[in-house]
């Protein structure tokens, strides 16, 4: 299964991204933002890569991606905010569907073409 959120501001469905803090390693800023995002307290599993864009304002952007595992427990914790007000737990076919954005869908296919058993694992396991 795979967390797919939805960005209110952007009325957008994206897998959960964020940015990297001064002087963070990137697996610790995605550990961190995912958290900050969600309130789900995770491990990480492995790297699925990255893409890069340019945004709406023209700015080079580079997002990482990483597989991760909930802690027990802790999707129950989630809580709407401003920043990310629903989140959907879904198999590979149902999360591509909803996803807003190609450079995610390719993310998870990569993913799952290198270990089709990713989109196995249950939330909290």
């Amino acid at each position: 299964m795979f967390a797919v959120i939805h960005r209110p501001k952007h009325d957008d469905w994206t897998l959960p991204k964020g940015k990297l803090d001064p002087d963070e390693t990137e697996p610790d800023a995605a550990l961190r933002e995912v958290e900050e995002e969600t309130g789900i307290r995770c491990r990480l599993d492995r790297e699925l890569g990255s893409v890069a864009y340019v945004d709406g304002e023209g700015r080079d952007k580079t997002v990482r991606y990483w597989l991760m595992t909930p802690h027990a427990g802790s999707v129950a914790e989630f809580s709407p905010t401003d920043e990310v007000d629903e989140i959907r737990w879904l198999d590979f076919d149902h999360a591509a569907r909803l996803l807003s954005y190609d450079r995610d869908r390719e993310v998870l296919l990569a993913a799952v073409e290198a270990d089709p058993a990713s989109g196995d694992r249950r939330p909290g396991g």
